[in-house]
């Protein structure tokens, strides 16, 4: 698993083929059957349409919104935001990650880790963000954890616009998904998580560098807090997950960490 998300990042237009015949290059001799169950337990996809994505299932019950964003021009700060669910691997096992994403300053408002898909860390993460600011759009896919309910009626309660991503296009989330490629390459790649709670100290600390110091061509070399807040403003410490404290071997074993079960 940890060879095919390393591969994904570098050749996300791999599709099960592929990604068998180049694990069998790199001597590991696998059928394409359990390749594409590996790829699916990742919530991993080839880069062209695709009629599923396994870690946002939809849920035929829940009413779906029309995707609102076609030719929109994006001028503006708070005016889409996004989430999005990702894989994390670990030494042994994953969790999921969640955030919510300013589009026009690639500024991360909120995240969430979770052992399980359940919609709970979704709607909590949700909550974070909303607690100071809102959009006048936001963006999801057809993942029954954002169509669900208890997360659209928190959006239309306050008069936000829902937009949800047409089935199977991948790029309607774009800048999410280029966010979830930084996290990867930049801090999951470069270590390996033995605990939940050093995943969620970890990236706690990559969020706080991502928002606050890394540096974007994009947004013309500027950071996306200096974006979202103004050039003037202070660094802004992004709130990190309840339990986001360090890892088992630098903290006192009496300190808990709440993680999403």
């Amino acid at each position: 698993m940890r060879l095919l998300d390393e591969q994904y990042m570098n050749t996300p237009f791999y599709g099960v083929d592929k990604m068998t015949f180049w694990l069998g290059r790199q001597g590991h001799h696998v059928n394409p059957k359990r390749v594409r169950r590996l790829l699916r337990q990742m919530g991993i996809e080839a880069i062209y349409p695709r009629p599923n994505r396994n870690l946002s299932n939809p849920n035929k019950a829940h009413k779906i919104f029309p995707y609102l964003l076609k030719g929109v021009g994006i001028y503006h700060v708070d005016q889409v935001w996004s989430i999005d669910i990702t894989y994390i691997r670990m030494h042994q096992g994953w969790v999921y990650l969640v955030a919510v994403i300013d589009w026009y300053s690639r500024y991360v408002l909120s995240w969430e880790i979770s052992v399980t898909l359940e919609p709970l860390f979704c709607i909590e993460a949700l909550r974070r963000a909303l607690s100071e600011r809102s959009p006048e759009i936001f963006n999801t896919d057809q993942g029954s954890q954002f169509t669900s309910p208890d997360f659209t009626n928190i959006l239309l309660d306050r008069g936000i616009k829902v937009s949800m991503d047409g089935r199977g296009r991948c790029f309607d989330n774009i800048f999410i998904e280029r966010l979830w490629r930084s996290v990867k390459v930049e801090e999951v790649y470069i270590r390996d998580y033995d605990t939940v709670s050093e995943a969620n100290y970890y990236l706690s600390r990559y969020f706080e560098f991502y928002n606050n110091e890394r540096l974007h061509a994009s947004l013309g070399y500027q950071t996306p807090a200096e974006v979202y807040f103004g050039a003037l403003a202070p660094p802004v410490a992004l709130r990190a997950p309840s339990g986001a404290n360090a890892p088992k071997s630098m903290i006192s074993p009496s300190k808990n960490v709440n993680i999403f079960v």
